[in-house]
């Protein structure tokens, strides 16, 4: 069977860089599982996966614009300390949840300058090529219900 909409795919892969420093990988793992067509890995990725079968390798370089988009500078913002109420030491990599007016926003602490705290709301990979080896290990027919919700759901059925 080919990869096309609704089918359900999984597969191994291993993600790198452009300076071949491995960001990510199902090494030692069960391979990543989703639905095809319902917007569950990155476009890009996805797009070169379709028309794939069970066992294919191949190598698949994503732009940033299919991946995780480009920087967004409106994004990176400081913030007075006291809007951590409640967290006793903030430092670069802790992440938040902030309320923002397009709805919730996972940023990461990059800076901590006296009373002034530096945020970033872009994805950690944002503006990044991103590099996949990829091997597919199963592909199989959706079924009605993982369809209707969008995502895989688990050898024994709904998991949710």
């Amino acid at each position: 069977m080919q990869i096309a909409q609704n089918s359900v795919v999984a597969f191994h892969y291993t993600l790198t860089n452009d300076a071949g420093e491995v960001l990510d990988s199902s090494e030692g793992r069960d391979p990543l599982t989703y639905l095809h067509g319902a917007g569950n890995i990155i476009p890009g990725l996805e797009k070169q996966l379709e028309g794939r079968a069970d066992g294919d390798k191949l190598t698949v370089a994503v732009e940033p614009s299919e991946g995780y988009g480009e920087v967004q500078p409106a994004l990176v913002q400081e913030v007075p300390r006291d809007a951590f109420q409640g967290v006793e030491e903030v430092q670069p990599g802790m992440q938040f949840q902030a309320q923002t007016q397009e709805g919730p926003l996972m940023v990461t602490v990059t800076k901590v300058e006296g009373d002034t705290v530096t945020v970033d709301g872009n994805h950690p990979l944002a503006g990044e090529k991103l590099n996949f080896d990829v091997e597919i290990t199963e592909v199989r027919e959706a079924t009605e219900e993982e369809v209707s919700h969008g995502h895989v759901h688990g050898e024994g059925g709904h998991e949710h």
